[in-house]
């Protein structure tokens, strides 16, 4: 009786495995209710959920497209010197807005000289200010972008500043010249984030302390607002200013900034190794804008100009050889370098005396923004000469064996190649690693970093 039992608890279990999804054993009743309804609720919920995801997406879509149209807009009536204030504000959020899309800009575009946001909003009269509120609103409502919409932010603030000061009846109170004197001299000497640190004792102090002067602490608390947004105008008038001098660095004939002229010798070295049939280098206007925005972002501190080259092994002509003419992509890359605490450097080496520094990583920006067939992304592979294979080493003592990374694109560009050192990559996304693929804007971005080796005590 007992092996029956057993035989007949061991069906009921493999059945239970192989019908998951069929009526279930109860206790106290012979079969438990069909989940069908229940099922069928789930999917409508996820329809109906995923309808207005893509209800959103498409409102969201609409409205970048709405922004977009504007800021272009506004870019013609500055380059035909037609420009209302609210144009010349829009345009000079461009030396800061990394979602604008760089081909749309010009050459002559770096000839403008448009005035200083601030100095746009002091110009004004009343009618100026309150028009400008008005046009102001539209790009505050529809921006997304965090680091813009602070902008807008801090032009509304500083216009609402303004218009107080012109037409006092509509905003009642209002600080003496005195009080305000006083302020000011506080505030000026400040940078943007001790401001922000003031502000939360400030919001303290009137949240939480009755025995204070009430009057003159939302009196500060308005200024310090004002002189806020004075810093984040600073910080974009300041990215202009740097841009203007990088330009008047360059050489009279329009040569590009040292960097810049250490890619191009390199560009030149490996075209003039590779004979004289190879592609020329891609030197289109949305090349050069692509390339220039890169530029101005400058090295970091343990980063170093990237241009190491190499002939890509087939020189055969491309398929499409005949119906385009082959150019090369151009491109801005960074190696990033730093020092290994391993045990044998620890030993030999310390902060004073450090030991030679090695690559940690590389960041590979190349630029396609003329591709014919721009639903196929640029791709990459490694390559590995003489037989070896991901993870043999075939490289001295002491030494890093190094692949070839190739860029292949389709018409009108040609495969590029470069030498890296062949090292496991960390995909990590987080913000210290910063592993980046994607292909967007006519850019290609490959950014990683090596795996750290942890050696055991």
């Amino acid at each position: 009786m007992g092996s029956s039992r057993h035989g007949d608890s061991g069906r009921r279990h493999e059945s239970s495995r192989h019908h998951a999804s069929g009526p279930r054993h109860d206790s106290s009743n012979r079969v438990s209710k069909s989940s069908s309804s229940r099922a069928d609720d789930s999917k409508s919920r996820s329809r109906y959920m995923t309808e207005e995801e893509q209800s959103r997406q498409f409102i969201a879509g609409e409205d970048k497209f709405v922004l977009t149209q504007s800021k272009k807009k506004a870019d013609i009536r500055v380059r035909e010197d037609r420009a209302e204030p609210i144009d010349f504000i829009a345009f000079s959020l461009r030396y800061i807005d990394d979602e604008r899309d760089l081909l749309d800009e010009q050459q002559s575009d770096k000839l403008i000289k448009v005035p200083a946001p601030e100095s746009v909003i002091e110009s004004l009269d009343l009618d100026g200010i309150q028009k400008l509120l008005k046009e102001l609103e539209s790009y505050r409502t529809l921006e997304t972008n965090k680091r813009n919409r602070q902008y807008w932010d801090a032009i509304k603030t500083l216009s609402k500043d303004t218009e107080s000061k012109l037409d006092s009846r509509k905003y009642g109170h209002r600080m003496t010249a005195n009080v305000e004197e006083d302020i000011d001299r506080l505030l000026k000497p400040k940078n943007l984030a001790q401001l922000e640190e003031l502000e939360k004792v400030v919001k303290d102090k009137l949240d939480n302390d009755d025995s204070i002067d009430y009057d003159y602490w939302t009196d500060l608390l308005k200024r310090l607002r004002v002189w806020k947004a004075k810093g984040v105008l600073g910080q974009v008038q300041a990215a202009v200013d740097k841009l203007r001098q990088e330009q008047a660095a360059a050489a009279p004939s329009g040569q590009q900034p040292s960097v810049q002229q250490h890619i191009s010798a390199e560009s030149s070295r490996f075209a003039a190794a590779s004979g004289s049939g190879a592609p020329h280098q891609d030197a289109s206007h949305a090349t050069n804008a692509l390339y220039d925005r890169e530029a101005a972002r400058g090295i970091a501190e343990n980063e170093e100009v990237f241009a190491a080259e190499e002939e890509v092994g087939d020189s055969s002509k491309p398929q499409w050889g005949e119906k385009y003419e082959a150019r090369k992509p151009r491109y801005f890359n960074r190696v990033q370098m730093g020092y290994d605490w391993n045990k044998y450097n620890q030993t030999h080496y310390d902060q004073d005396n450090p030991p030679p520094k090695v690559v940690q990583g590389y960041k590979f920006n190349i630029f396609y923004p003329d591709l014919v067939d721009v639903t196929k992304a640029p791709t990459y592979k490694i390559i590995r000469e003489h037989g070896r294979r991901r993870g043999e080493s075939h490289a001295a003592a002491g030494e890093d064996d190094t692949c070839l990374i190739r860029f292949i694109a389709g018409p009108p560009y040609q495969d590029i190649a470069f030498r890296i050192v062949d090292r496991e990559w960390d995909y990590s996304a987080k913000r210290d690693r910063g592993f980046k693929s994607s292909f967007d804007k006519g850019i290609l971005q490959l950014h990683f970093q090596f795996k750290k080796v942890y050696y055991r005590k």
